[in-house]
């Protein structure tokens, strides 16, 4: 855990490796309210008959902006900044799921 006084100290991090966050397990609950909730309904992340005959491995699989939403979460296993104020996501820049 690294523990910085502000975000303007995430700079001294900048092409350095801070971290790895905790596993996380994502359920078929999540992942089913996720496509409740965002519309997001296809079967690859919900039928879990269709996936087990169908899907490599046998599974359905999380949707890419739930594993993408995951990130605040993750990030507070790997830093902690202790003098912040409220924050703006300002959005994201070369997103890819590989």
């Amino acid at each position: 855990m690294v523990l910085l006084e502000r975000p303007v100290d995430l700079l001294g991090w900048v092409g350095k490796e801070i971290g790895v966050s905790d596993w996380v397990e994502i359920t078929q609950e999540q992942i089913d309210t996720f496509a409740r909730l965002t519309g997001d309904d296809h079967w690859i992340h919900i039928d879990v008959a269709r996936a087990a005959r169908e899907m490599p491995g046998g599974k359905t699989i999380a949707h890419g902006f739930f594993t993408l939403s995951l990130i605040p979460f993750m990030v507070r296993s790997v830093y902690q900044i202790r003098q912040r104020g409220r924050g703006l996501n300002y959005g994201s820049n070369r997103v890819r799921y590989v």
